[in-house]
């Protein structure tokens, strides 16, 4: 039931980032005359729809994957009153930036919340105030469970936080390693947080010299909190995520690239550096059944910080894709038309749509390969 609740949520966020993000393009779009013909929430085929006072056609639709917008000649050749292709070079810019640029005002106002109430550190030079700033340590916390072991068959899960251990405080998860050894072989009480909910359990500790004795991984957050620099942090902390996210996709594409070229080589050991590199992309990726199934139900069960923190991630995250030169998404499509104009040379009908079919394919191939990868983590 936890599972399919985290699925719903996940879900419905995902769904909201991507209307918010389509919804940017229409505004901009009706803001500098373009004709909005239809906005439609999730993908047809289409359930319900109605036509607005304003001229523009609502639907709902039964694939619940995100969003869309429709606009009037949305080919760059196309030249009629109202036509997308018919503005300006600048208003076109404006129109495909603007989902973007919604993107990252959500993730702004996310963290700038989350820095009032805490906001998790995860980066080694995290911004934050110096003058208005307290960092609050958070419990030890299970982020990783051995089957078998006396956490796993005491109930205890991932994203559970312990309170007390064998009746003794726990600062620090060097302090819980500790207590482990010194009543190892006994059977002590353990109480823990679950989703803000407090309870107990007992645990049967193994008496093993070298081995693991409670069978549990340990993590500990310390969470930013501020008050009148809540909103500069949520600005500043948006650039360094997304800097930090250009990065990581720097990182995976040249981990793909370097496995692929080295599976040619006729070195076995050669060829298991390139598995290597390939199999840490598939780790370090997930598509839309890694987040809807694993990531979000997780961050559910750990609480409202840290689903609020993902949703702030993910949707910097679509806001760092969408502006990349990638054919099919925003910053390809204007990466297309500004490289047709440089060269002074018309972007038809035909041209473009062979691009963006292109692209889309391509990236339709990454999406099932990801999802490929994301089924075999599941089971």
């Amino acid at each position: 039931m936890e599972l399919v609740f985290g699925v719903v949520l996940g879900l419905v966020v995902l769904v909201f980032l991507v209307v918010v993000h389509e919804l940017g393009h229409a505004v901009v779009a009706k803001r500098n005359g373009i004709v909005v013909e239809e906005f439609g929430i999730g993908f047809p085929p289409r359930a319900w729809s109605r036509k607005l006072k304003n001229g523009v056609l609502f639907s709902l639709n039964w694939l619940p994957l995100g969003g869309f917008v429709k606009l009037q000649g949305e080919h760059d050749a196309a030249n009629h009153k109202g036509d997308y292709g018919a503005a300006t070079f600048w208003q076109k810019t404006r129109v495909l930036l603007a989902g973007v640029l919604v993107n990252w005002i959500v993730a702004i106002i996310l963290l700038s919340v989350l820095a009032v109430i805490g906001l998790p550190k995860v980066l080694p030079n995290q911004f934050s105030v110096a003058s208005d700033t307290n960092l609050v340590q958070q419990p030890v916390e299970i982020v990783g469970l051995t089957s078998d072991y006396p956490a796993a068959k005491a109930g205890l899960k991932d994203g559970d936080k312990i309170i007390r251990f064998a009746g003794q405080p726990v600062p620090s998860s060097a302090d819980l390693i500790n207590l482990t050894k010194v009543y190892k072989g006994q059977t002590i009480e353990v109480i823990y947080s679950r989703s803000g909910v407090e309870a107990v359990t007992k645990v049967a500790l193994r008496n093993d010299a070298t081995g693991s004795i409670f069978g549990a991984s340990l993590g500990q957050r310390t969470l930013i909190k501020a008050t009148w620099s809540a909103p500069i942090v949520g600005v500043v902390t948006t650039g360094q995520m997304t800097w930090a996210t250009l990065q990581g996709l720097g990182n995976v594409v040249g981990n793909l690239a370097s496995g692929i070229f080295l599976q040619f080589s006729s070195n076995a050991a050669t060829r298991r550096a390139a598995n290597n590199d390939v199999n840490s992309v598939g780790q370090s990726v997930a598509g839309p059944i890694g987040i809807l199934g694993t990531i979000f139900p997780q961050a559910e069960r750990a609480g409202l910080t840290q689903f609020v923190f993902l949703s702030a991630i993910i949707s910097l995250t679509l806001a760092v894709m969408n502006v990349l030169p990638i054919p099919a998404l925003d910053g390809g499509r204007w990466f297309t038309m500004a490289l047709f104009r440089l060269m002074k040379r018309p972007l038809t009908k035909d041209t473009e749509e062979k691009i963006q079919t292109i692209g889309f394919l391509i990236l339709m191939g990454l999406v099932v390969l990801v999802t490929i990868a994301d089924v075999s983590k599941i089971f």
